[in-house]
């Protein structure tokens, strides 16, 4: 059974996945990749060194340089002077400056790379695998078909493309996916599914867990936000007490960079001025309270932070003029609110409430729960709700990878 499994590919993950969308890091902007993101369905967007404008040999080679969405621009924001220069500024810069200094997030692999060969790439600190995809020959007709989709594809956009230069595709695999596909056979791994974390060991109660404070001001939080994003995990946010000697520290909720990318740079003001615990309640799925907005707007005047001012007031007068266009079936504008034009459904998929279980929980269960909840970690707290720490796919497949190893 273990051999039969080691023995698929990734091109096995890749059946159905539709063909990622692309950003050229030669001349897209931030003000250029956040449109793009608008505009997209999806939370994030590629990066790429290639540049589908120009037919130049430089094109030959494609090589996707990480990924984006809008936690990224929101972090890249926070950090600018609030001045209306130095903010303007900021959205004219490369795309580029969204991306992670530290390490690549995405690897590229080839269709015929082996399971096993792709949950070591994931256990060193991929994200996503870039794989490209396998086409059979088309006519000459449906090639002209394909270009023309293409091209009406780009000229909505502007910035993207799914096509490279040959008519070249790729998709991704996500840590997800692979912990999807061993889900169907999981029995291959018994005992392992029925065992506790706590038994397996595989509770992180150290160097990924990234805690702030409830009533600490959400600015504060930005270096930490990031390097959930680079960790594929989220900011818990906790009360730490009163009592200096109690280590306790208690789960109230978290910021997840995936709730963040359902929201517009104007999010940006919210960080400037609320406390985590209130950021919190603001990027929840359901949209900010008006009361909220309200005391963002009052504190954007008393600080005098002009150009996050400007910032909104650009944005209200931009989606203003174009209230009376038809919005797309099924898509709730959060313009009003600060909010990213997502549909509701993508909203109300992602909440402020963390998903948590306890040491008892049987590893089953925590795959389980986390895949329904479409996140690749679950916190854990014990009975007073304190948090321990978190059980990550990263974890999880460093334990099967294990257990393969003691089966060979």
């Amino acid at each position: 059974m273990a051999l039969t499994l080691l023995s698929h590919e990734v091109s096995d993950l890749c059946i159905g996945k539709p063909p990622l969308r692309c950003l050229s890091v030669v001349t897209v902007t931030v003000a250029d990749a956040i449109a793009a993101l608008k505009s997209s369905d999806e939370p994030y967007l590629t990066v790429w060194s290639c540049n589908h404008d120009e037919k130049t040999e430089d094109n030959d080679k494609c090589e996707c340089l990480g990924k984006i969405c809008m936690a990224d621009v929101i972090c890249y924001l926070s950090k600018f002077d609030n001045n209306v220069l130095s903010l303007s500024s900021a959205f004219d810069e490369s795309v580029s400056v969204l991306l992670p200094k530290s390490r690549s997030l995405v690897v590229h692999v080839q269709s015929s790379c082996n399971l096993i060969e792709a949950i070591d790439l994931i256990i060193k600190g991929a994200q996503n695998l870039i794989v490209p995809i396998q086409t059979k020959s088309i006519t000459k007709r449906r090639q002209q078909q394909k270009l023309l989709t293409r091209n009406v594809v780009v000229s909505l956009t502007n910035t993207t493309s799914t096509t490279h230069k040959n008519s070249r595709q790729f998709c991704w695999i996500t840590q997800e996916d692979i912990i999807r596909f061993l889900l169907d056979s999981i029995n291959v791994f018994s005992p392992l599914p029925s065992l506790s974390i706590s038994d397996l060991g595989v509770i992180n109660s150290t160097h990924t867990i990234l805690a702030v404070d409830y009533y600490s001001s959400a600015a504060s939080a930005v270096s930490t936000i990031s390097r959930a994003i680079l960790d594929n995990v989220s900011v818990a946010v906790v009360d730490k007490g009163c009592d200096q000697e109690d280590p306790c520290m208690a789960l109230i909720g978290e910021i997840s960079p995936m709730t963040l990318a359902c929201c517009d740079e104007t999010a940006v003001a919210a960080v400037a001025t609320l406390s985590a615990g209130d950021l919190m309640s603001y990027i929840d799925g359901s949209g900010p309270p008006e009361s909220l907005v309200g005391v963002v707007r009052n504190r954007l005047e008393d600080k005098g932070m002009v150009g996050l001012i400007s910032l909104i007031e650009s944005l209200s007068l931009s989606s203003g003029s174009s209230s009376d266009e038809e919005s797309p079936a099924g898509r709730t504008r959060m313009t009003s609110s600060y909010g990213r034009s997502v549909s509701s459904a993508a909203r109300m998929s992602r909440k402020s409430v963390a998903i948590v279980c306890n040491r008892k929980s049987s590893l089953m269960a925590v795959m389980i729960q986390a895949i329904a909840h479409r996140v690749s970690y679950v916190w854990v707290i014990d009975e007073d709700g304190c948090l321990i720490g978190m059980v990550t796919f990263v974890d999880i497949l460093k334990l099967f990878r294990e257990f393969l190893d003691g089966e060979n």
